[in-house]
């Protein structure tokens, strides 16, 4: 069996296939977004659960003072709508925004290109949404296997998360279309500061007030609330988080272009 050889007596090296070498650009990076282990695993968790024992201590505390069954199940059925589990999503928007403004100028002094530095960014914020949303799913199913808790309370499975009867893949991918939507907003945000730096996140946050305003403001004058809150409740939990979807795809777009032409400084 011959030896292929290149100029003179030295064997060509194979060639790299081009999947692998991408791979070796992005997935250092990757790794970078996962070098805080405490604030990106520990901490958080430490923080739900103590949202969730003052929870739990108030649930016990309603539930103990109503002594008729019927005041119990019209208190906990007032339980479905609790949002206390937010908090982790708006805490995963603030670490995406805070990675970013990070690691980015880190990454670029390592020669990383704009691009590389972005799919491997999205790719842990990736994994990140679906580590949180099985953890959540998991807890969620506690929450129903065990009656609330055994007072009723609803903290994982609140009706925002298809409430205590929808299936644990409904639940899932609630919870993963979640996560994305806040990584990656946080993530634009962040990517508009590394971009015009001050002066970029006040004409940015003003610009999201005035549109939030605005659509406030046409919905008011033409008395479209009922329908607003027809099409939530036409869609469902699961029918929003597919929507959810849309935004999410142009804040990653958004932040793709804007931290493309973004100079990092320290």
């Amino acid at each position: 069996m011959s030896t292929v050889t290149g100029i003179g007596t030295e064997p060509l090296e194979p060639a790299v296939p081009r999947a692998a070498r991408a791979a070796g650009r992005i997935l250092p990076v990757f790794r970078l977004q996962f070098v805080n282990r405490w604030g990106t695993f520990v901490i958080p968790w430490l923080i739900m659960a103590f949202i969730f024992v003052v929870n739990f201590a108030v649930w016990v505390i309603v539930i103990a003072n109503l002594s008729s069954p019927e005041a119990r199940a019209d208190a906990q059925s007032g339980l479905q709508f609790s949002g206390a589990s937010f908090y982790i999503f708006v805490y995963l928007a603030v670490f995406a925004s805070q990675a970013i403004a990070f690691t980015f100028p880190f990454a670029l002094g390592y020669s990383t290109t704009r691009r590389d530095y972005y799919l491997g960014t999205a790719l842990a914020f990736l994994a990140m949404a679906a580590l949180y949303a099985v953890a959540l799913t998991v807890l969620s199913m506690l929450e129903t296997a065990t009656g609330g808790w055994g007072v009723g309370g609803q903290m994982f499975s609140a009706v925002y998360f298809g409430g205590p009867d929808a299936p644990w893949w409904v639940r899932l991918f609630i919870f993963f279309s979640s996560f994305v939507f806040f990584l990656f907003a946080g993530s634009t945000v962040a990517a508009v500061y590394m971009r015009w730096r001050n002066n970029g996140m006040l004409i940015f946050f003003a610009a999201a007030a005035l549109l939030v305003l605005g659509l406030v403001a046409l919905v008011t004058f033409t008395n479209s609330w009922p329908l607003v809150g027809e099409w939530f409740v036409a869609n469902g939990a699961a029918g929003v988080a597919v929507w959810l979807f849309a935004p999410t795809v142009l804040s990653a777009l958004a932040g793709y272009l804007v931290l493309s032409r973004a100079t990092p400084k320290n």
